[in-house]
């Protein structure tokens, strides 16, 4: 399952072989982001643009979960996700360098010319194991 981000981009996962020493493939899910924002302010800029895959369900992320886990209200939690895109986006329209981080998940950072998602590599194995995007996202 894919994670929506309005205005910022979607966080899902993808299959990737992993070839093992030996001569086997390993079937590996990666964490990826795809950025979804105006192409004017990405103009000139490096990004990967990553592909996630066409059968990936992909949801809004969930405010009133969100809003559970902090212990602030809905409303709390769906002006502080509005205003840090903006805040995002005003750095991308200027041209500053910028890192976001997200909690559990990795950094999202304009730097020069480039823009880039760095997940952390807990939350790559924590993927492997019995944990999901969603879950690291709403931590």
């Amino acid at each position: 399952q894919g994670v929506l981000i309005v205005g910022l981009g979607t966080f899902g996962t993808v299959q990737e072989p992993l070839r093992l020493a030996a001569g086997n493939v390993l079937v590996i899910r990666r964490p990826v982001f795809q950025l979804d924002m105006d192409t004017v302010w990405l103009q000139g800029l490096k990004y990967h643009k990553a592909t996630l895959p066409v059968n990936l369900e992909i949801k809004q992320l969930d405010l009133e979960h969100l809003s559970r886990a902090t212990s602030y209200s809905w409303q709390v939690v769906e002006g502080c996700v509005e205003e840090t895109i903006r805040l995002f986006s005003s750095h991308m329209r200027e041209k500053e360098n910028v890192a976001f981080t997200f909690r559990n998940v990795g950094i999202l950072a304009r730097q020069k010319d480039k823009v880039h998602m760095r997940f952390y590599a807990h939350c790559t194995q924590q993927l492997e194991g019995t944990g999901s995007l969603i879950a690291a996202l709403c931590s």
